[in-house]
């Protein structure tokens, strides 16, 4: 168990107090929990990277603690009863968990296919996970553009989504044309 994987199991142990942060209205405090968690999605990847720390379980911990933290987070202040505090609407969290949804789904489908499986973010997604990151700060601060913010995220969401259903065809497409011809 090398350190960028520690900090991974890390980030996935917050999930709790984040949720009760803001299930008991302490907005300030599950901001904190939340950068916290932010800081350490980038300095396991820094640290995995720089000290060649890359392991197969890191590749598996690393996207499954982000997706539940920001699934976790998004399902949060979706059905959170906040008294006069903005939230996020249900639409919002129900595109951003389906995005999340068939990208597991059509991941595990290619690994039974192929195998194996290479994942890398996309730039769309990367830039998208960001604006998702955003929304939940600017919920979580308040801020007075909230729908802003998450009207670009779930904008981005779409049409992330829509890029990696298009890239998961082409993998499938070009495995089964392998398996095809190779038959």
């Amino acid at each position: 168990m090398n350190l960028a994987n520690k900090i991974s199991i890390a980030r996935i142990i917050l999930i709790p107090f984040f949720i009760a942060a803001i299930i008991y209205s302490k907005l300030g405090v599950a901001l904190v929990l939340f950068i916290l968690a932010v800081i350490s999605d980038a300095a396991d990847g820094f640290i995995a990277r720089t000290l060649r720390q890359k392991t197969e379980l890191g590749t598996i911990l690393d996207p499954i603690a982000d997706k539940l933290l920001l699934m976790s987070a998004y399902i949060t202040l979706s059905i959170a009863h906040l008294e006069e505090l903005i939230t996020i609407p249900p639409y919002v969290m129900l595109i951003v968990i389906s995005r999340d949804f068939i990208i597991v789904l059509g991941s595990v489908i290619l690994y039974m296919v192929k195998g194996s499986l290479e994942v890398s973010p996309s730039i769309i997604g990367k830039i998208t996970t960001f604006f998702q990151m955003m929304t939940i700060v600017s919920v979580l601060v308040q801020f007075d553009y909230s729908a802003v913010v998450w009207n670009i995220a779930v904008t981005l969401t779409i049409a992330s989504g829509i890029d990696y259903v298009i890239k998961g065809s082409r993998l499938f497409n070009d495995n089964q044309h392998i398996t095809k011809s190779g038959a």
